[in-house]
Parts: C-alpha cells; sequence; structure tokens
C-alpha cells in the first residue's frame, strides 16, 4: 500500500506546479500593471521610466508627484463629486435593489414572472444602445449638467435585483411564515427577519455599485459640460494632455482613482464572498 500511496503523491506534484504556474501568470496579469502603475508615481524626475530590464522598485521614492497632480487639477475636487455620485449610487441601490428583490422573490403577484424576465432581458441590452435616449430623458428633465443626471440612469441595477432576488428566495419559508403567524406584516418581515440575513450580498451589491459608478467615464464625459462638476474618471482623462509630457503624474492619477476601490474591498472582502453564495443563481 505505500508503493502506490507515495506514486499517487508523486504524480500530483506534476498538476500542482502547473496550477501555481497559471495561478502566477494570471497574477501578473491582473496585479502587474497597477504595481507598475504604483511604482512609476513614486518615481522621482531623475529615474528612467523606460529602462530595460525594467525596475519595479524605485531607486529614489517621493511622494511628490501625487502632489503635483494636485497643483495642475483640481483632482480633490473631482474626487469629491466622483464620491457623492458613488455613495448615492449605493444607497439607491441597496435600497432599490433589496426591496424589488424581496417582491420578486417572497410577494405574490401578477406577472411577478414577467418581471423577472424583464430585469433579465434589461442586462442583455448594451449600455451604449440606449445612451442617447438618457440623454435626452435627462434634458427633458432638466438634469444634464448635473451629479444627480449622472446617478439617476445607474441609480437601480438589473444585476443587483437579480441577486438580491435569489438571496431572499434561498431563505427558508418557515422563518417569514413564523412571523405571519404572530401579526408580522410584509414591511416588518422585510425588515426585521429577511434583510438581516442577506447582508452578504447587500455588500456585493454595494461593491459594484460603488465600483461601477466610480469607475463610469462614458456617461458623466457625455451629460457632464461645467468643469467644476466632473468627476474623477473624466477630469483625469478630460486633462491628459496636460499630463503628456510626464506619466508620473499620469500613474499617480491612477493610483488616486483606484485607491478608494481597494480599501472598499478590503473593508468589506468578509461580507462579499458570503454574498457570492447566498446570491448565487439557482436552477
Amino acid at each position: 500500500m505505500t508503493g502506490p500511496v507515495r506514486r499517487g503523491r508523486r504524480g500530483r506534484g506534476g498538476p500542482l506546479v502547473v496550477r501555481y504556474l497559471l495561478l502566477l501568470v494570471v497574477l501578473a496579469l491582473t496585479v502587474g500593471p497597477f504595481l507598475w502603475q504604483l511604482s512609476t508615481s513614486l518615481k522621482g524626475p531623475g529615474e528612467d521610466l523606460y529602462r530595460f530590464p525594467p525596475s519595479l522598485v524605485p531607486q529614489h521614492p517621493t511622494l511628490a508627484n501625487y502632489a503635483a497632480v494636485g497643483r495642475v487639477i483640481p483632482v480633490w475636487d473631482f474626487a469629491l463629486n466622483s464620491v457623492k455620485v458613488a455613495v448615492a449610487n449605493v444607497l439607491t441601490n441597496c435600497a432599490g435593489a433589496a426591496l424589488a428583490g424581496y417582491a420578486l422573490a417572497r410577494l405574490r403577484f401578477r406577472g411577478r414572472r414577467c418581471a423577472v424576465v424583464v430585469f433579465v432581458m434589461a442586462m442583455l441590452v448594451p449600455v451604449e444602445s440606449i445612451m442617447i435616449a438618457q440623454f435626452l430623458t435627462m434634458r427633458q428633465l432638466e438634469l444634464n449638467d448635473t451629479l444627480l443626471g449622472v446617478v439617476l440612469p445607474g441609480c437601480i441595477g438589473a444585476m443587483n435585483v437579480l441577486l438580491m432576488r435569489n438571496a431572499f428566495a434561498a431563505l427558508p419559508y418557515e422563518v417569514e411564515e413564523a412571523a405571519y403567524v404572530d401579526g408580522a406584516h410584509a414591511w416588518q418581515r422585510f425588515v426585521r427577519i429577511a434583510l438581516p440575513s442577506v447582508k452578504g450580498t447587500l455588500a456585493v451589491v454595494a461593491i459594484f455599485a460603488f465600483m461601477g459608478a466610480w469607475d463610469d467615464f462614458l456617461w458623466p464625459l457625455i451629460v457632464l459640460s461645467d468643469q467644476s462638476k466632473f468627476t474623477l474618471t473624466v477630469g483625469l482623462n478630460y486633462l491628459h494632455g496636460t499630463f503628456a509630457n510626464d506619466q508620473r503624474l499620469v500613474a499617480a492619477g491612477s493610483v488616486i482613482a483606484v485607491l478608494p476601490l481597494i480599501v472598499l474591498f478590503a473593508c468589506l472582502q468578509r461580507y462579499f464572498f458570503r454574498g457570492v453564495g447566498e446570491g448565487a443563481v439557482k436552477g
């Protein structure tokens, strides 16, 4: 018995090495660009950015590039606008998706199945194909060139509604039935029983909503024309010509834009992985 067991362990060594090699390749492709930008943003003016072989460790690290970005453009004003848009997007998506998801999963009403199909079909429509209609709508409502006009089209995402619907559908009916017998109406069952049980999925929705609003470039570029209301992505790219001769400032601006996403995910990662299981699509 010892011989086959040992040969079996040796036989698993090859696939294990291949897995780790593939993991390293994926890690290099996903994390590598960010590390390169971070390294470039910390390099001083005397360091060659295009040396070969490239060096990820700055010889003379400095934070002067980050201060220079703030002097060239009002980056912190742009960041504040992005925070306003992202926070509003998170609040509206969490509230709206939770209410809609609970209604689709728990309440009985005519046309419920059709409503689910509509949300699924909404996910299949490219955003670019309806952007002109969205802009005309914002103009009719006199919301163009406002942060509210940036938030409104994405205030409730179809994907988020379906995630919440699946999370609520996975909860056992017996718990809510007991509350119903005790006299709890639908709102009380939603707030006191169902919602606390899907906090992980709410974290997933919050992360998706924040990332979508923070990284969005095309829609804010279309709807905003006043520079004082630019979001961070629009501001950095709109003034990219200012940075054209200094890639260190471009890298510093990119790190400033990515840092809030890293902090948010680091704070909510425990709930995120729990929520992926809660909101899994079931057959």
